[in-house]
């Protein structure tokens, strides 16, 4: 793989970044180098080591979120697309936060292999585009129970553009999930103070 096929650059949304790999091509194949770590931690300026990995496969219309983690077990989360594609929304959903309330949305697929990293904190959702999409969650810690919040993907007062015209699939939780403002009153969501500094500190390292 040639050196600096990776592009890493931080999204409108502090916290957010885009990971925009550069096909490599040779006789046979075409390579996307889409993780490097140490390119990673520079670009978000602190240490991320994946711990954890899981696919979701889902059919057309399947919308999922907004899912974010918060407190000590809080995780720093990498999305991809390997298959299919899907638009996904970031939201700061941190408590305190100047950015509270604003989304940065982008696209997603397996045809020019990018990917989203989401830091601590914020929240993330992702709507299915065609059938048999594989999304890729990768952490740097297992899913800790009761560290995560959910909050509607269709809140109004959100209003995340995911330009539906007609009913999307969701699973009960989500079509459950409180508002933004609910959560916030339930004392469900994190506080920006906080995941700041779950930013500082050291990532796990390898039994």
């Amino acid at each position: 793989m040639e050196l600096n096929s990776l592009e890493i650059s931080e999204l409108a949304l502090p916290g957010a970044f885009l990971l925009s790999p550069r096909a490599v091509e040779d006789e046979i194949v075409v390579r996307y180098e889409t993780f490097r770590q140490d390119d990673v931690e520079q670009a978000v300026g602190r240490p991320f080591a994946i711990r954890h990995s899981d696919l979701s496969a889902a059919r057309r219309l399947v919308l999922r979120g907004i899912h974010g983690t918060a407190g000590e077990g809080a995780r720093a989360r990498l999305f991809d697309c390997v298959r299919g594609s899907a638009v996904h929304v970031v939201v700061d959903l941190r408590v305190g936060s100047p950015d509270y309330g604003r989304h940065q949305m982008v696209w997603l697929d397996h045809r020019d292999a990018a990917g989203v990293f989401v830091s601590e904190g914020l929240g993330h959702g992702w709507l299915a585009l065609e059938d048999d999409t594989v999304v890729a969650c990768h952490s740097s810690r297992p899913d800790t129970p009761g560290t995560g919040y959910t909050v509607s993907a269709l809140d109004p007062a959100l209003a995340l553009p995911w330009g539906l015209t007609t009913e999307p699939l969701m699973s009960d939780e989500d079509l459950a999930a409180p508002t933004a403002a609910e959560a916030l009153a339930q004392g469900l969501l994190p506080a920006y103070e906080d995941c700041l500094a779950l930013y500082d500190r050291p990532v796990l390292t390898a039994d």
